[in-house]
């Protein structure tokens, strides 16, 4: 009979001594902020019986997409091209490859820190021919500072948690032995992004009068930390 070999794959579990005794615990902390960045989706389109002049037309609005989002200047902190396309629709009857029109699109992207600009631009944008504009889609920046005030927040919960643990048993906390991320020693799991809230307007001409700026409340962003700690405690007298 052979004796059970340890798991490697599994970390050693630090476990304390009389003279150490080791107390572990999570700290977590949630926050919910006010979004840093909007970002939205623009699709102009454009059509013709010929590839030129289709393309004349979806080059003409584009242009006038990029000068209109341009014009805010420092509120639009990024502006991307994305995706292109000029594609022939071929005739439902007749013989051979017979072009009946042709459809073109653009894709752009514009990230803005203005939200006040952001609901004018949108509208601006919705009410320009074949033109549609998607989101905004609501986030933080990747340095945000609220990321650190939640990581501070779980710190201070996990620090708190211990102390609560040693003082029930009638001692105090010695020594920080470890403090890592949840899942800091192994593949950390993925998370999907949380939606934002979405709008959209679809293909529409432009209006004799300017349309009013649409009112865009703000999604309030989720902030989640989430450590685990280790301390040593004085020897309690049980």
């Amino acid at each position: 009979m052979t004796a059970a070999t340890p798991d490697a794959s599994q970390p050693a579990v630090p476990y304390g001594t009389p003279e150490a005794p080791r107390i572990a615990v999570r700290g977590e902390a949630r926050l919910e902020v006010d979004p840093e960045i909007a970002r939205i989706g623009i699709t102009v389109a454009a059509r013709g019986r010929d590839r030129r002049s289709a393309l004349d037309d979806l080059t003409r609005r584009n242009a006038g997409i990029l000068e209109l989002v341009k014009s805010y200047g420092d509120a639009v902190e990024r502006l991307e091209t994305g995706a292109f396309s000029i594609t022939p629709e071929l005739t439902k009857h007749g013989r051979g490859e017979r072009v009946r029109t042709y459809h073109g699109s653009v894709r752009v992207t514009a990230e803005l820190t203005d939200f006040t600009a952001l609901g004018e631009l949108t509208t601006r944008l919705a009410d320009l021919e074949l033109t549609r504009v998607d989101g905004p889609w609501w986030s933080l920046r990747p340095d945000s500072p609220a990321h650190r005030e939640a990581r501070k927040k779980a710190v201070q919960e996990a620090v708190q948690r211990a102390r609560e643990y040693a003082e029930a048993l009638g001692t105090t906390l010695s020594a920080l032995v470890e403090l890592a991320d949840i899942g800091a020693e192994s593949a950390p799991p993925a998370y999907p992004q949380a939606p934002g809230r979405m709008r959209s307007a679809a293909f529409a001409g432009a209006a004799e009068d300017a349309p009013a700026p649409l009112d865009l409340e703000p999604q309030r962003q989720r902030v989640h930390a989430q450590i685990n700690a280790r301390f040593t405690m004085v020897p309690p007298q049980l």
